[in-house]
């Protein structure tokens, strides 16, 4: 089967907008991402369109895709509707993707927008939750609380699990991060280390939510939310929208001037019942992926993971292979993943500072990986970038996420 190539990117900055809609953001990323293909949105065949929490906060229940694609002119088309919680935007690609290796289609939209922002942040915060088993909730949360107290650490008084002031994934991810910390020896100075990495990259990306540099002695003073997590350790409620067009190896030849990135993996999965020992998704997923690609986690030259919390990218660098289980804190520290080190980890700066629009966050992260081989990045540009990989969370089931998809993203010599 041909290749698959991402051909036009678009992206708005992920921030609050009080005044914007989920079909103002997502026409905004349509429209650049058709500037920088150097196309006419009349030369789209599909689109598939994430969101999450429309329906819960603005009553558009169903067909979201086909409101927001036929109020910007784009009609008649197959148009399929996608939610997978924070997963969504990078489960649309890859089903674009799969829709061009199968032949059905040479040229298919990818769309992600989704408005969390809401002038009562408890609705915010509270929408969270319907990214877990809502039928049951409570027993998972007990299960959660349980785990977390059961950990042979020294918590802070006040700081433990459960909180009405935060989404419930920054407990969940509290919770492993205790796990971590009590079967590794990791440490809150180590989190601080990647969440003040991020921050210095978020400092370097215009389109990130938070731009301000800080130390990790600042990240430790922060605001505490679950122990061992701060404030600024915690990916912030946002808004905004991310699009890719990709298309297939036939159409790539009728391109006057492309500037093509190859798609050398897609891999889609979903979560297990398993305990805190077993295998994690990640690392099942990042294998296939690599096993897919012919390549091996070395051979990775960045990465964008998925940080809800700075726990999460220290985690996810350990499922993904860059480095042994229990030494992700160590292997932030040092200085690898920051930029200039071996394999630099979210050059945009992340959820935890470019943000986490739930329904978009999977596409911005393409969009950076996408900059970043074409190297258009800037002041983050990775040298000698040629290889990519993304990886999506979204949602939660016992102890580990209820989907996530992997990509792994090539440059085009």
């Amino acid at each position: 089967m041909s290749n698959v190539y991402i051909i036009g990117l678009g992206m708005i900055r992920f921030n609050k907008y009080p005044d914007s809609d989920v079909s103002t953001m997502a026409h905004e990323a349509v429209n650049l991402a058709l500037a920088d293909a150097g196309l006419d949105k009349k030369a789209i065949q599909s689109a598939f369109f994430s969101n999450t929490f429309w329906g819960m906060f603005a009553g558009q229940q169903s067909i979201r895709g086909q409101v927001i694609l036929r109020s910007m002119g784009i009609e008649a088309i197959p148009v399929t509707n996608v939610e997978n919680a924070c997963a969504g935007a990078s489960t649309a690609l890859h089903l674009a993707y799969t829709s061009i290796k199968a032949g059905m289609h040479d040229v298919v939209l990818a769309l992600g927008s989704e408005k969390i922002t809401h002038e009562n942040k408890a609705v915010s915060l509270g929408a969270y939750a319907s990214c877990m088993d809502v039928g049951n909730f409570e027993q998972h949360l007990a299960m959660i609380e349980k785990m977390g107290k059961s950990f042979k650490l020294d918590i802070p008084e006040g700081q433990g699990p459960a909180g009405k002031d935060r989404s419930v994934f920054m407990d969940a991810y509290a919770m492993g991060a205790r796990w971590h910390m009590s079967k590794y020896g990791s440490t809150q100075e180590q989190l601080a280390a990647i969440c003040a990495k991020n921050h210095w990259h978020g400092s370097l990306n215009p389109l990130s939510q938070y731009q301000q540099d800080m130390t990790a002695e600042q990240v430790l003073a922060d605001k505490p939310v679950a122990w061992p997590l701060t404030r600024a350790m915690c990916a912030p409620v946002g808004d905004g929208a991310a699009a890719a067009i990709v298309c297939s190896e036939k159409f790539l030849k009728t391109l006057t001037a492309p500037r093509p990135v190859n798609i050398r993996a897609s891999v889609l999965g979903t979560g297990t019942d398993r305990d805190l020992d077993g295998e994690d998704i990640g690392e099942r997923l990042a294998n296939l992926a690599y096993e897919r690609a012919g390549i091996g986690p070395k051979d990775i030259d960045l990465a964008e993971l998925h940080d809800a919390t700075a726990y999460g990218e220290l985690h996810q660098t350990e499922a993904m292979g860059f480095c042994p289980p229990g030494e992700g804190g160590p292997w932030a520290m040092s200085g690898a993943t920051k930029l200039g080190g071996k394999q630099p980890v979210n050059t945009s700066g992340g959820l935890e500072c470019r943000g986490h629009p739930i329904g978009a966050s999977g596409l911005a992260q393409i969009y950076e990986i996408g900059l970043q081989l074409r190297g258009e990045a800037g002041k983050r540009q990775v040298e000698g970038a040629a290889l990519g990989l993304a990886e999506n969370g979204g949602g939660n089931i016992g102890v580990e996420e209820a989907a996530m998809c992997i990509h792994i993203l090539e440059k085009v010599r």
